[in-house]
């Protein structure tokens, strides 16, 4: 250790409280990078998890595959683990007393598959052999049949088959609900297979099921010797290497075994996890916001460390001044700073490393706590460190330390000895540099003029602080709308279906009124709405068209019928309870749509998947005005003319939809609600089109409900519980949530800190300054009023730098999800409130915190002092 370096550290050490601040602002810095890698990789393994824990750990499946292709597959270099599977078929379940589900659905699994696919063994054993069996609990509990273990069945396995030929397009499968023709079962069994089974284990339902399948699950064993042509099987396939190479190797090895490429599927969902995608759209999407977001990070990372730094090198100043006197060369003094970096860099990466993750843990257990409570979430949020994580905060905290060195740095080694003595090198003065307006003193008094000069007499002091400021300020503007954009995506892409379960009524019946109120009457149905629904077109004026169509016009001007364009119009109605409560939440008269001129409250959103583009877009599918009148026509494609209907007034326009109705449309389709009257008058005066009726309701246990009405109904109505797939998206959203908000709780608390470590650190440098100021007969009002008015400037100056760049950031931000959706830029203007009144109110408080200590100084031993 040379002498340069030993004097540094001594220097370090007599100056405890500027080394303390500037380790502490560099551990929040290490501490963010490091929580930042912690949360990402945690997040993207808690979703892995949640992935394989629904579907089964798979990442390639190969469809109707024969022998000799399952050994090839088995056999490729790329396939770590492969599993077989087989749907055996349908059975009848003797004594069932569920009519919509008179099936035992048997599906065929070899060992490996039985161990990788959600398969929840409640008592008993899975199947080892052909003949052997597992039933779902659902049978004894839905349907009322008891088997034990050791029962034995003979079953006639067969495939199901509509009766009425012509309807049936496609393979009629568990995703099809029990088929009826008035009233009546409109499907068999064919191609029956008499098989016996022994009965060896009882499973939980499996997640796959859907809730209207009409068959219990029940698991059988298969392997590669019962493979036959007229039985071909699927295959599923864990690789070795999962990385982008899959999607080629896969093509390759199935151009090489002879199997058609649409036999194909992916599990994209966990490859998006493992940050693998085919979608060019989708690579650029996680790689341009992983791009931005992670650059936002290391910038306020570098600002918080070179704030520590830079205040450190300019009260060093002096010292470093007198080590020019003596001989200290440029690189000495460049290599004093450097090494000081070392010396914080070795005390605060463990420290910062350690306290990020230990942050990020809490954040977990706090968590877990609340998923339980809110959804019936099976993974928890583990805190996972892997070596690289920890490797990448290192390199990331080291690179972004020196960067932060460097620059003071290089200041100090042009430090000479007589300014830095004189203490010439940051205040620079003359009446021009501190002249302030006569303004100020006219509308603020002189405490805030002296208070405008000393920020413009130490301008180096003044703009660090300042930067810092701004930096706190964009870190969390910029990680607020970077998480509205992360929902935004989600709620797109996950859709937004509002209820539990779908009624309708089977053939051209509505359903019975005395069944619907016995139905809304059960103990757990929580909410409910019955819709009613028809369709319509109206001729929509070219101006008043949507943008995409707008823009597709113009390239196509011949798709326009006189200037108009054919709109798909959806036109619903709703109960009077659903349509008042719909009407409280929107905020239009009901009375006014209750009378007999026609008006609507119209959905102006659509989402919808766009093709070409392959994105998911939303839009406002109509440019008009409340008060502005849509004709509605029906489209005779037999007569090809298009006859009016009836005039529709818009009454309000919304982005809310009512339970049963969803977003999905198109850039030419738009819905409208309508009183039940209007709706009636509607189809009075156009009885050509075709009009359906459903009821929707939300339940505190679907399933149990589901199980009630199909008890109470008779063969006149289909039930679709998507219970389960809401479940998912809402745990989607939920565990996204979760890390979002920890994301901007722990911005926010880093960037308090920041904004409490600069302004305390920058108060308790200006000790000096102060005793001076009192020493000539400021009194303590004059003072404190002088200090407010600092923070004022303090906070305007920081949030006129930092609000532009934020919006700058978020509009880089908005452009990348465009590579994936599609809908507006808008400003959360909310997040500026809350950063405006925080920065004011945080500012606030540090300077009183700083004030409450200076307060105690002798003013003598004050103006003597040298360290702090």
């Amino acid at each position: 250790m040379n002498i340069m370096q030993k004097l540094t550290i001594r220097h370090l050490k007599e100056n405890k409280r500027r080394t303390l601040v500037t380790v502490v602002g560099t551990i929040i810095s290490v501490a963010m990078i490091a929580a930042v890698a912690t949360l990402a990789i945690s997040f993207l393994d808690l979703m892995q998890r949640h992935v394989i824990a629904n579907q089964g750990e798979w990442h390639v499946q190969y469809h109707n595959v024969n022998e000799e292709q399952v050994k090839a597959i088995k056999d490729d270099e790329q396939t770590k683990r492969f599993m077989l599977s087989r749907d055996r078929g349908y059975s009848y379940l003797a004594g069932s007393e569920n009519q919509y589900k008179p099936y035992l659905f048997i599906k065929e699994y070899n060992k490996s598959g039985l161990e990788n696919f959600p398969i929840l063994l409640k008592e008993g054993r899975l199947p080892e052999n052909p003949n052997e069996l597992v039933l779902s609990t659902e049978i004894a509990s839905n349907a009322k049949v008891e088997y034990q273990i050791g029962d034995t069945l003979t079953l006639d396995v067969g495939e199901r088959k509509q009766l009425d030929e012509e309807v049936q397009e496609e393979r009629l499968t568990q995703q099809y609900s029990l088929r009826f023709i008035e009233d009546e079962v409109g499907e068999t069994l064919v191609n029956t297979e008499s098989v016996t089974y022994e009965v060896v284990g009882i499973i939980e339902r499996p997640t796959w099921e859907p809730s209207w399948a009409p068959g219990y699950t029940a698991i059988s064993y298969t392997d590669e010797t019962l493979i036959t042509a007229e039985s071909p099987v699927t295959v599923s396939v864990v690789v070795n290497k999962l990385n982008r190479s899959i999607f080629e190797n896969t093509e390759q090895l199935v151009e090489d075994i002879g199997l058609n490429l649409n036999f194909i599927s992916y599990n994209n969902e966990l490859f998006r996890y493992h940050g693998i995608t085919s979608d060019d759209n989708l690579k650029s999407l996680m790689y341009s916001l992983a791009g931005i977001i992670m650059s936002v990070i290391i910038v306020g990372s570098v600002a918080l460390i070179y704030n520590a730094f830079a205040i450190s090198v300019s009260e060093r100043a002096r010292h470093l001044g007198m080590l020019s006197s003596v001989g200290a060369t440029k690189r000495q003094k460049r290599n004093s700073v450097f090494f000081e970096g070392v010396i914080i860099g070795a005390i605060s990466i463990p420290i910062g490393l350690i306290s990020g993750i230990v942050g990020i843990g809490i954040t977990f257990w706090f968590s877990n706590r609340l998923l339980q409570d809110a959804l019936n979430v099976s993974q928890k949020l583990t805190v996972v460190v892997t070596p690289w994580s920890i490797v990448t905060a290192i390199v990331v905290s080291i690179v972004t330390i020196f960067i932060s060195t460097y620059l003071p740095a290089r200041k100090a080694s042009k430090i000479s000895a007589i300014d830095a003595i004189r203490q010439t090198t940051d205040i620079k003065l003359n009446g021009k540099v501190v002249k302030t307006s006569k303004l100020v003193r006219m509308l603020f008094g002189f405490e805030a003029e002296i208070g405008l000069k000393n920020l413009k007499r130490n301008k180096r002091k003044y703009r660090i602080t300042v930067f810092s400021l701004a930096v706190s300020i964009i870190l969390f503007l910029v990680v607020s709308f970077f998480t509205y954009s992360l929902e935004k995506g989600m709620e797109l892409s996950q859709g937004n279906v509002n209820y539990d379960i779908q009624i309708s009524p089977s053939g051209n019946h509505e359903i019975d009124s005395e069944l619907v109120s016995s139905i809304t009457s059960l103990e757990d149905v929580t909410a409910h709405s019955i819709v009613r629904e028809t369709f319509f077109y109206a001729m929509i004026d070219e101006e008043n068209m949507s943008d995409p169509l707008k823009k597709r016009a113009k390239e196509e001007p011949e798709m326009l019928e006189g200037g108009q364009f054919p709109y798909y119009v959806e036109v619903y109605s709703l109960d009077d309870e659903s349509f008042k409560r719909y009407a409280e939440e929107v905020g239009f008269d009901q009375e006014r749509l209750m009378k007999e001129e026609m008006r609507a409250v119209v959905i102006n959103n659509a989402v919808y998947e766009d093709p070409d583009e392959r994105k998911i877009v939303e839009i406002k599918p109509l440019n008009m005005k409340v008060g502005e009148t849509i004709d509605l026509v029906y489209d005779d494609w037999e007569n090809e003319e298009k006859d009016f209907v009836s005039e529709i007034t818009i009454e309000a326009m919304t982005d809310r939809l009512p339970k049963g109705v969803t977003s999905g449309g198109g850039e030419a389709s738009v819905k409208m609600v309508i009183s039940e009257t209007n709706f009636n008058q509607l189809l009075a005066l156009e009885n050509r089109t075709s009009k359906n009726s459903y009821l929707y309701l939300n339940s505190s246990e679907p399933l149990k409900t589901q199980n009630e009405i199909e008890e109470l109904s008779e063969n006149t109505i289909y039930i679709y519980n998507v219970f389960k797939s809401r479940q998912q998206s809402e745990q989607m959203i939920l565990f996204m949530s979760v890390f979002i908000y920890g994301f901007i709780v722990l911005i926010t608390l880093i960037s308090i800190a920041n904004i409490f470590n600069t302004i305390s650190t920058g108060m308790a440098l200006r000790k000096r300054e102060f005793a001076m100021l009192k020493s000539v007969g400021m009194t303590p009002k004059s003072f404190h009023k002088m200090i407010q008015y600092e923070s004022l400037f303090y906070g305007i100056n920081s949030l006129l730098y930092g609000i532009p760049i934020s919006i700058g950031i978020m509009y880089l931000l908005h452009r990348s999800m465009m590579n994936s959706f599609e809908y507006g830029f808008e400003l959360p203007w909310l997040s500026f409130v809350y950063v405006i009144i925080a920065v004011f109110v945080i500012v606030g408080f540090a300077m009183l915190y700083s004030l409450a200590k200076v307060r105690k100084d002798n003013i003598i031993e004050t103006l003597k002092q040298e360290n702090i």
